[in-house]
């Protein structure tokens, strides 16, 4: 089993600049009064808010954690909604949480720092009849335990606190989750064991496998978030999980990654899903989470901003509550009629569209098209060219990378997933790292970005020239381990091409290999006479997910090319909307 696999390490007390004005261990219960603030920072509360402090729970295995339950004042019972994370629970007042806010542009004021870090605000939630619950999960904190990162032993464990919230006298037996990145993670692994009072989800942008989209993205090595958040997260007494350790000594996926990774076919409640573009760590996962999850009462948004700005907006949060208050209240307000899917399209030139209405995603009226590379004209066609030809850099020179231009001569709009399918050789080595982008181009082909967070300052721009991609907006990336392109034909589709990473297939010289890679799902409006580049390179053409974490270098050697025309038609192949 995966269990017998973990690796651990010391774990360490919460750091002072994670601590926060409800951190301390204190059991009880108070009430906090209407007009009442955390701190001068944050909001006031609109209501008199019951406030049961380190509650503990028994899980099935003996260990106790801790929770905080925020509950509005009463003897009527009424659901809860849980917020499942690493971070501490009283966190919400913190420095660091503070500085993200501010990193993003937004106002402190936005909540009442009674939330956990990328959760539900309890002032808000309990105004509306709802409590809420923070867990400081195994061995997070002050709970016991060895801590877990996104793993299906979260999933057990939630699944007991969920059965466990249902039991009490104030709970009506309905329970949510609710949550951004992390918290959004942790929601597939608990829906997939099925706890019986988990009335419905909201997994607002978070990773649906934690090889693929943290360790092993594209079966490369890129750890350099996974560092940050076993370093950076997972206080407590007694021993972590050590995740860069694990990747070490199994590169491929077996069974500790198997364990990582949730049982989406199992997850049947109810689920609210909310998704970007942009976010280089969640987007894919996301979606993977909703096109799998057998929900027959499922609904997807994809905004056009960033997870934190976009959760704690007003009017996404009302319409979150319509969700919960047709499945956790019962309330007849319609809430079917909204529409499957509501998706975004990115104009990257202020024009942006939001809320478009659709049956599935890609929309109906979607053709994936095929547009060939042709390595003579440095373009992209949609006749394969007849004629062979070859396209390629040397590893390390300047420069490292290809790329293939269209022009649209009327306006197009790209909707869906888009992939491509190489044929490559690596002239001096065994391997490739494969990275690559679509971007968008103005007519004068100057390439168009976007910022996603309301920071758009002089500091913002420094940290998002190259790297943290979640903040700026570039295009739709893709990467894949050539050695790694083995295809679970299983998974696959034709638009989403899905590797085992199992096994690893070597080239041998003069080895021309074919090879499918994934990018990012997509909203673009392209305007008469811009254009479209497809890059294909050696290095992270976005640099690094998040500001302040290691940069991976491919392992990669010699020359790269790639083949075009004839037998070897490579193409990129797009969704495009009629």
């Amino acid at each position: 089993m995966g269990d017998d696999q973990k690796i651990y390490m010391p774990s360490a007390p919460l750091p002072t600049d994670r601590t926060g004005l409800l951190t301390a261990f204190e059991p009880g219960t108070r009430t906090l009064e209407k007009g009442s603030r955390i701190a001068p920072q944050f909001a006031s509360l609109p209501v008199d808010i019951v406030f049961e402090k380190d509650v503990a729970v028994q899980l099935r295995d003996g260990v106790t954690v801790h929770v905080d339950v925020f509950r509005p004042v009463g003897t009527e019972p009424v659901p809860v909604i849980m917020a499942y994370s690493p971070y501490g629970k009283g966190q919400g007042t913190s420095a660091s949480v503070m500085g993200i806010f501010g990193m993003v542009g937004l106002d402190n004021a936005r909540v009442s720092g009674l939330e956990k870090f990328e959760g539900p605000d309890p002032a808000y939630w309990c105004a509306r009849g709802y409590a809420i619950c923070n867990p400081d999960i195994r061995g997070v904190v002050d709970s016991d335990g060895d801590s877990v990162l996104w793993d299906r032993q979260d999933g057990r464990d939630a699944y007991d606190i969920v059965e466990w919230l249902a039991e009490q006298s104030w709970c009506t037996g309905k329970v949510a989750m609710s949550g951004t990145s992390y918290l959004a993670a942790t929601q597939w692994f608990a829906a997939a064991e099925r706890p019986p009072h988990l009335a419905a989800i909201n997994p607002w942008e978070g990773i649906s496998d934690t090889y693929r989209d943290l360790v092993m993205r594209g079966g490369m090595p890129d750890t350099g978030f996974a560092r940050q958040l076993r370093d950076n997260s997972f206080f407590g007494r007694n021993r972590k999980e050590d995740i860069l350790a694990e990747a070490d000594v199994h590169p491929l996926v077996d069974e500790l990654w198997a364990d990582k990774i949730p049982a989406l076919e199992n997850i049947t409640v109810p689920a609210y899903v909310v998704a970007s573009y942009s976010n280089t760590l969640h987007t894919a996962g996301t979606f993977r989470g909703w096109r799998r999850i057998a929900s027959a009462d499922k609904w997807l948004r994809v905004h056009n901003s960033q997870e934190w700005p976009d959760y704690y907006d007003e009017a996404n949060r009302d319409d979150l509550r319509r969700f919960f208050d047709r499945f956790l209240l019962g309330v007849d307000n319609g809430w079917e009629t909204t529409p499957r899917v509501r998706y975004s399209l990115l104009d990257l030139e202020g024009g942006d569209e939001t809320g478009i209405p659709a049956d599935a995603f890609p929309p109906a009226g979607v053709v994936s098209t095929k547009f060939y590379l042709d390595a003579r004209t440095r373009t992209l066609a949609l006749d394969a060219p007849t004629d062979d030809a070859t396209a390629g850099y040397t590893v390390d020179a300047n420069p490292d990378a290809v790329s293939f231009l269209a022009r649209f001569d009327d306006e197009t709009v790209l909707v869906g997933y888009p992939k491509a399918h190489l044929f490559v050789e690596a002239d001096g080595a065994d391997d490739l790292d494969l990275f690559v982008l679509v971007q968008k181009l103005d007519a004068h082909g100057t390439p168009l970005q976007a910022f996603t967070t309301p920071n758009q300052s002089a500091v913002a721009h420094d940290i998002t020239d190259h790297g943290a991609s979640i903040l700026r907006y570039k295009g739709s990336d893709g990467r894949i381990r050539v050695s790694l392109r083995h295809l679970d034909q299983t998974l696959s589709t034709d638009d989403v091409p899905a590797h085992t990473f199992d096994r690893s297939e070597k080239l041998v010289p003069g080895q021309v290999a074919e090879v499918e890679i994934d990018l990012l799902p997509l909203g673009l409006r392209f305007h008469a006479g811009e254009q479209l580049r497809f890059v294909v390179s050696s290095r992270n053409l976005l640099g690094t997910m998040m500001p302040g974490i290691r940069e991976y270098t491919g392992a990669n050697a010699g020359r790269h090319i790639v083949h075009t025309g004839g037998a070897r038609a490579s193409y990129l192949q797009l969704p495009v909307r009629h």
